[in-house]
């Protein structure tokens, strides 16, 4: 597919890493993404759900996609290995779509990140289950992750923490969020239980 296609989306997000809450990345003193992870490494997979979506005429419109890294230190030090999952009801356009935008190869918040992956483990086509109940967020692709988050306590009558922390993927508005019992996430040779950490959610806008 052609690179310098216009494209644009909209929709949802959350992402579940293994840090304490607050995960120390995005509020780091030096500058973003330079402070250590709480576990020493970041473990977090990051699942998105397009409600409306074009890439060059192609409709994008109901598609999920889920994004895992692993860092071996703070982030902005690089040697990320990557991998990705996208919807299996995408077809041979839309999947190229997908791995182009959500590569990082064309512009938009995940092209921040590309500079610093060391390792692409692929990306796969899978059955992604993308559910919104109330402020609760949870994903399912069967053998390979399960995951859910809440907002983190708050005393706001809202019962939510939201804050602009400059969060690529949703730079004007996050909430604060924590991790499910059970959220776990396996595959190429990786094994992960975040359930308690470190979470986030918010709604998406993106284009190019």
């Amino acid at each position: 597919m052609a690179a310098g296609n216009r494209w644009s989306l909209s929709g949802d997000y959350f992402e579940n890493c293994n840090c304490d809450v607050v995960c120390p990345c995005l509020v780091s003193k030096a500058a973003p993404l330079t402070a250590r992870p709480t576990q020493g490494e970041c473990n977090v997979p990051l699942v998105f759900h397009i409600d409306k979506g074009d890439y060059g005429g192609i409709t994008l419109d109901g598609l999920n996609v889920a994004v895992v890294a692993h860092t071996p230190g703070p982030m902005a030090n690089g040697g990320w290995t990557l991998a990705a999952y996208i919807d299996e009801r995408a077809d041979e356009k839309q999947t190229a779509a997908l791995a182009a935008i959500f590569g990082g190869g064309e512009g938009g918040p995940m092209a921040v990140f590309a500079p610093m992956v060391g390792k692409h483990l692929g990306v796969k086509k899978v059955p992604i289950t993308y559910s919104i109940n109330g402020k609760n967020r949870s994903v399912e692709i069967p053998n390979i992750m399960h995951l859910a988050v809440d907002p983190l306590p708050s005393a706001h009558p809202s019962g939510e923490t939201w804050a602009a922390i400059g969060h690529p993927v949703a730079p004007d508005r996050l909430a604060f969020a924590a991790g499910g019992q059970g959220n776990w996430f396996a595959d190429h040779g990786m094994r992960w239980d975040n359930s308690g950490k470190n979470g986030h959610y918010a709604p998406i806008s993106w284009s190019n």
